[in-house]
């Protein structure tokens, strides 16, 4: 599947530019049909290619190396087995205005090649990898320390490749221009992974490590502490194994820039994560405690808080949220714009049916 999107092309590019909006999904894609792109490109802006099993390495090669696409910000491949090491170097030299790389279940591209797209790509802002599984820690790692001060954001999903690994980090020039990492399923990266990407990266804002259930707090303290910026979003969703302690942390080192948290099934975050939420976190609008261990004790003390402020409050799947906790949700459902206790068994319908009448400004998930 191939996709395109352009800018208005002058006329003696109409005719090429026009074919290349129909859906080419039935048509036989070949290197030449890449070839043809990379040299009369010149318009095109976004481009898609997906599962084209006809494409060899010279096809996706020649896309850089003809210097057409100069204007290429948005680069997504899919599947492709000619995408190579090769033809991750040639087009990062002959795009010099790409701005974001999505590459997904790209099989044959390893650490040289991310690290030589990495030192050729001096615009990306944006780059995410989905199920690249021949690209270990050692290729992030040298890929951070080449892009230095484009890179804002990083997405590594289900890359099993990536695991963790002795290495002095001060090898490695520190990436001073990423503000957001996202890991998602990525099960080999652990703790000693986390304290590396905090030295390398310590302009941090966002970080989404959704469903890494083996790392500590023990492994994640280090980069909290590294992150020099502040953090305003972090996800931990699906991080079984954190506890208050890390919490208590996270409350103390960025509570003055924290604004999202999501701790929806970290079992063992209790009462006293609420506490130091209230006690720390200054600027808090979005909170999830989903299928965690608080009870009513914790939801009395977030509605006691002066200084929070929160407007989105889920508690879907809290066994020990009762319908004690109704007078505290009625004090918080004065500021609050969405409310989740979908799943939390204790509190009775009639509690329901009541906090539905009177926070009526409030949406409630039931």
């Amino acid at each position: 599947m191939l996709d395109v999107c352009h800018r208005s092309p002058p006329p003696d590019q109409f005719l090429m530019n026009n074919f290349l909006g129909f859906d080419m999904w039935h048509l036989n894609i070949t290197d030449f049909s890449l070839a043809v792109i990379g040299h009369y490109g010149k318009a095109i802006t976004n481009l898609v290619l997906s599962r084209l099993p006809n494409v060899n390495e010279r096809g996706f090669w020649v896309i850089g190396v003809a210097q057409g696409l100069q204007n290429l910000v948005s680069l997504t491949i899919t599947s492709c087995l000619g995408v190579t090491d090769a033809s991750m170097e040639a087009i990062g030299k002959g795009c010099p205005n790409l701005k974001q790389m999505y590459l997904r279940r790209c099989c044959f591209v390893s650490d040289s090649g991310l690290v030589a797209f990495a030192k050729a790509a001096g615009s990306l802002e944006n780059l995410q990898l989905e199920e690249c599984n021949r690209v270990t820690q050692y290729g992030i790692i040298g890929a951070l320390s080449n892009f230095k001060t484009k890179l804002k954001s990083l997405t590594l999903v289900k890359c099993v490749g990536v695991t963790d690994i002795d290495v002095e980090v001060s090898m490695f020039s520190p990436c001073e221009s990423l503000q957001s990492i996202t890991i998602q399923n990525c099960p080999g990266l652990g703790s000693a992974s986390l304290a590396m990407i905090g030295k390398l990266c310590p302009q941090l804002q966002h970080v989404d490590l959704t469903g890494l259930n083996h790392i500590t707090d023990a492994g994640l303290l280090p980069l909290l502490e590294n992150c020099e910026a502040g953090l305003v979003n972090v996800n931990l969703k699906g991080c079984s194994n954190l506890t208050d302690n890390i919490v208590s942390a996270l409350a103390r080192l960025h509570g003055g820039t924290l604004k999202v948290l999501n701790l929806d099934g970290c079992c063992y975050v209790t009462d006293a994560s609420l506490v130091a939420i209230a006690d720390d976190c200054l600027l808090l609008d979005d909170l999830d405690v989903s299928k965690s261990a608080i009870t009513d004790a914790g939801i009395a003390v977030l509605s006691d808080a002066k200084q929070l402020n929160l407007r989105v409050l889920s508690l879907s799947g809290c066994p020990y949220v009762s319908n004690k906790s109704v007078p505290f949700l009625m004090k918080l459902g004065q500021a609050l714009l969405g409310l989740n206790i979908k799943n939390s068994n204790a509190i009775g319908y009639n509690a329901i049916r009541f906090l539905v009448g009177k926070l009526w400004r409030c949406d409630i998930l039931v």
